[in-house]
């Protein structure tokens, strides 16, 4: 088995959903690579060109060679196979809003 981790992460530091999707793989102690499209240019030319030419991040690369652009983290989870029962439970969307209206 390989040390190398299989997900390459291409983002920015000022994208949200950058951020959600590093800390999904952190949560569930996924190894990744994150490449910062703003300080690497060979990242920024990847993301371009699978994306034709708009910077879309996060793209996300994995060892087979798919790519997944802004996932949730739903998607995230299906993608790697790891059970995340928050984002697949139903109830976990409207759980805040009930809580907030309940006080």
């Amino acid at each position: 088995m390989s040390s190398k981790p299989e997900i390459t992460v291409y983002g920015t530091n000022w994208c949200s959903d950058c951020r959600r999707s590093l800390r999904f793989l952190d949560k569930h102690q996924i190894p990744h690579i994150y490449v910062d499209i703003g300080q690497d240019p060979a990242g920024k030319a990847y993301v371009l060109e699978v994306n034709n030419g708009k910077r879309i991040v996060p793209t996300i690369k994995f060892r087979d060679g798919s790519i997944l652009v802004e996932p949730s983290d739903a998607k995230l989870a299906k993608k790697i196979k790891i059970q995340n029962r928050r984002a697949n439970s139903p109830r976990s969307i409207f759980q805040g809003l009930w809580t907030k209206r309940s006080r």
